[in-house]
């Protein structure tokens, strides 16, 4: 799901091709094993425009989709695609949605920051990895998809805002720099990766640059927004102006992002 719709097994992979099959697929998926009414699969695949006889032609579709998924498979004996007269569900197994995989990773490395932020940086390099582009390519279908889109998309950049929070904990505020300004630059909005490239800019003694992000975000904020930076965006351009002691780092620094409700 993190990148274009492919199911892999270890026969082969397919990559789903056609609208109505690839929605199909992708709010199943979404819903990550629950059973998905047909009513609610029918507002995914056409909207408000479903077709005559709407019901056997979701019949189809899911026929259709179930011979694809059983070729991956040869040897399993019973569908992973199964249906009642409720909706259907497709089974997924401990470790084998990369999207839940994912988050996994992100809640366990929230667990390590404080304790072991070189640890928290290994698991979140490697969570990000996990990422081939957009989720299901860019093309969501309807809107439950849409909504799993936006959840993941934000576990990503929560993700990215970790890393680098253990990056800078440790002490690797140079070396990050550019990866930081293109997150940054990525989700312009984000306070968060602002404050975080400000302190990274000032610690590798570019201050001008620092208060310069400062003063671009804040314009974005006005413009875009109406409102104005957060308190602790401004305590850290005042820190910065004031050349404040607790601004360098010296061993790991207090983490200063919360973790995620």
């Amino acid at each position: 799901m993190l990148g274009r719709l492919e199911v892999h097994s270890d026969c082969g992979r397919i990559g789903v091709r056609g609208g109505l099959q690839r929605t199909l697929l992708q709010t199943l998926l979404a819903s990550e094993g629950r059973v998905v009414p047909e009513e609610e699969l029918v507002r995914e695949m056409w909207d408000a425009n479903p077709p005559e006889g709407v019901a056997n032609a979701l019949h189809a579709h899911v026929s259709r989709l179930r011979k694809k998924l059983a070729l991956l498979e040869p040897g399993r004996s019973t569908s992973r695609l199964v249906g009642n007269s409720y909706g259907y569900q497709i089974t997924i197994g401990p470790g084998e949605l990369d999207a839940t995989v994912f988050i996994g990773l992100v809640k366990r490395a929230e667990e390590l920051l404080g304790s072991d932020p070189h640890a928290a940086s290994a698991v979140l390099r490697d969570a990000l990895r996990m990422w081939c582009g957009p989720v299901f390519g860019g093309d969501a279908g309807g809107a439950v998809c849409r909504a799993a889109a936006v959840h993941y998309e934000e576990y990503r950049i929560r993700a990215t805002e970790l890393f680098f929070e253990s990056e800078l904990a440790l002490g690797n505020h140079t070396s990050i720099l550019g990866e930081l300004g293109r997150a940054h630059a990525e989700s312009p909005l984000r306070e968060g990766l602002c404050r975080q490239l400000m302190l990274a800019l000032y610690r590798s003694g570019r201050q001008a640059e620092a208060l310069e992000t400062f003063r671009r975000m804040r314009g974005r904020l006005v413009a875009d927004l109406g409102i104005e930076p957060s308190p602790l965006l401004r305590r850290t351009e005042r820190a910065i102006l004031e050349h404040a002691p607790d601004l360098q780092w010296a061993g790991t620094q207090r983490l200063l992002v919360r973790p995620a409700a």
